[in-house]
C-alpha cells in the first residue's frame, strides 16, 4: 500500500476531523480526497485519465494506481499511457504487448513539493466545502434566533462562534446600545442575513431589529404559537422603548394581558434581555383614529383630525395630556408614528376666550430673527400663546431649530406677558 511518510495520516485525520466536525458525507469526502490526489498527479504525469485513486477515509489509508498499455520495448510514443514489455513485465510476469497493466504509485516518490501541493490542495478545497457548509447551514434560517459564544470584541462588531465553531457577526449597528460583551459569554440574536460574497458566507446577526422582539414575545407567549393572538406591528428604539399592537382571535382572551402576564411576569425576561428596554403592548385596531390613540397612551387624546393623503394626523389633547404623548425626548411620539405609520402633530386644546389677549409673532420681529417666526408659522404657530402653548421638543424637531433658538424665544414671548 503507498504511503506519504508522516504526511499521510495527518491529511487524512484532517478530513475525519473535517467531516466529524462539518457533518461532511462520506461520500463527499472521497470524492474530495480524490479530486485532490488527481490535481496534483495531473500536474506531475500530464493527465490523471489513467489513474485510479481509492481511498478509505475510515481506515486512514489511499491507494494510486496508473494504468497503461504495454508496448514493445522502444515503441512508447506516450511515457503516461504507454510502458514497455521489459518493464511491465517487472510488475506482472506473463503480461504480452497490447494487454493493460496496472502499477501502484508511491506518492512519497514525488518529494516534499508534491506532498506540499496535495496539502495546498486539500486545505483549499476543505475551505471551500467550509463555506458550502456554512451557507446551506444558515441560508434557510434568516429571522430565526440563534445563541452562540463571544469569541472577540472589537470596536465595530462582536464575533461570536455557534456550537460547531462557525463564526458568526453582530455589527455594531445591530446592536444595543447599552449592551456590554464579554468573551465566552452567551448572547441571543437573530439572523438577520447571510452574505456570499465571492462564495465567502458572512454571517449576519442583529438584536435591534423588531423581529427579535417578536420572536422574544413568541417563546414566552404560548397563545401566540397557538395562532389564538397575533402580532400585528412592532416599533422600537432598541434599549429604550418599543410599543407592539397585538390581537386576539378568541374573544374570551384579552391580548394585552395575555403578553404581559399576571404582574408582567411574561414580558420580565425579555426587558432583561433587552437591557431593561421598555415594552408598551397595545391591542390593535383597523380604525386609524382608535389605533393613533392607543399608540399615544399613557396620555389621553380629546380628538383626532386624519388627513389620509399626507399619512398625517392631528391630534388635539388638554394641557396636561400633552407631555405625556410627547414623552420623554419625544420617544412616545416617535414610537406611536412607527407603529401607526403616520406623522402625527400634537396641539394642546384650548378653551375659545383664551387667545383674547394674544399677539401675533410677526409683532416680535423687531426681537426675533424672521427668519425663526417664519420657521414657526410654518408648521402651524401663528400666535405668541400657541408657541407657549406647544411642547419645547415639538419647537425643536418640526421647525428643526437650535434649542438656544426656541429657549430664547420662548424668554422674548414669556417676558411679553409677565410684563
Amino acid at each position: 500500500m503507498a504511503k506519504i511518510v508522516e504526511e499521510k495520516p495527518s491529511m487524512i485525520e484532517t478530513f475525519k476531523e473535517f467531516k466529524d466536525g462539518k457533518n461532511i458525507d462520506r461520500t463527499t469526502l472521497v470524492s474530495v480526497l480524490e479530486e485532490s490526489f488527481r490535481r496534483v498527479l495531473a500536474n506531475i504525469y500530464g493527465s490523471d485519465e489513467n489513474i485510479d485513486v481509492i481511498v478509505n477515509p475510515d481506515k486512514g489509508d489511499f491507494e494510486i494506481y496508473r494504468n497503461r498499455v504495454v508496448v514493445a520495448d522502444g515503441d512508447v510514443e506516450d511515457e503516461n499511457k504507454e510502458v514497455e514489455l521489459s518493464e511491465a513485465q517487472k510488475i506482472v510476469d506473463d503480461i504480452e504487448v497490447g494487454e493493460d497493466v496496472s502499477e501502484r504509485v508511491d506518492f512519497a516518490k514525488f518529494g516534499r513539493r508534491a506532498i506540499l501541493n496535495l496539502r495546498q490542495t486539500l486545505a483549499s478545497k476543505i475551505l471551500e466545502l467550509e463555506h458550502d457548509s456554512l451557507y446551506n447551514k444558515y441560508k434557510d434560517r434568516v429571522g430565526e434566533i440563534v445563541s452562540g459564544e463571544v469569541y472577540q470584541v472589537w470596536k465595530r462588531e462582536v464575533l461570536l462562534v455557534d456550537d460547531e465553531n462557525n463564526e458568526l457577526i453582530l455589527p455594531k449597528s445591530e446592536q444595543i446600545p447599552h449592551d456590554v460583551y464579554r468573551k465566552g459569554e452567551t448572547v441571543r440574536a437573530i439572523i438577520l442575513r447571510v452574505d456570499n460574497d465571492n462564495k465567502n458566507p458572512k454571517i449576519i446577526l442583529s438584536r435591534t431589529s423588531p423581529l427579535f422582539l417578536e420572536h422574544l414575545l413568541e417563546a414566552e407567549v404560548p397563545e401566540i404559537n397557538d395562532g389564538l393572538i397575533s402580532i400585528k406591528k412592532i416599533a422600537r428604539m432598541p434599549g429604550e422603548r418599543a410599543k407592539i399592537a397585538v390581537e386576539s382571535y378568541d374573544d374570551r382572551i384579552d391580548p394585552v394581558g395575555a403578553c404581559v402576564g399576571v404582574k408582567g411576569s411574561r414580558v420580565h425576561g425579555i426587558v432583561r434581555e433587552l437591557c431593561n428596554e421598555n415594552i408598551d403592548v397595545i391591542n390593535y385596531t383597523s380604525n386609524t383614529k382608535l389605533f393613533i390613540q392607543r399608540a399615544l397612551a399613557p396620555a389621553h387624546v380629546s380628538s383626532i383630525n386624519i388627513i389620509e393623503d399626507e399619512k398625517k394626523a392631528e391630534v388635539f389633547l388638554k394641557p396636561d395630556e400633552v407631555s405625556l404623548a410627547i414623552g420623554r425626548g419625544g420617544l412616545n411620539i416617535k414610537l406611536a408614528s412607527m407603529l401607526t405609520e403616520y406623522t402625527i402633530d400634537v396641539f394642546r386644546e384650548i378653551p375659545d376666550n383664551e387667545f383674547d389677549d394674544d399677539i401675533y409673532l410677526d409683532e416680535f420681529a423687531d426681537e426675533v430673527d424672521q427668519w425663526v417666526i417664519d420657521a414657526i408659522k410654518a408648521i402651524g404657530y401663528d400666535t405668541a400663546r400657541q408657541v407657549l402653548d406647544a411642547p419645547r421638543q415639538i419647537l425643536i424637531e418640526k421647525a428643526d431649530l437650535e434649542e438656544e433658538t426656541v429657549d430664547r424665544l420662548l424668554d422674548i414671548l414669556n417676558a411679553e406677558f409677565e410684563g
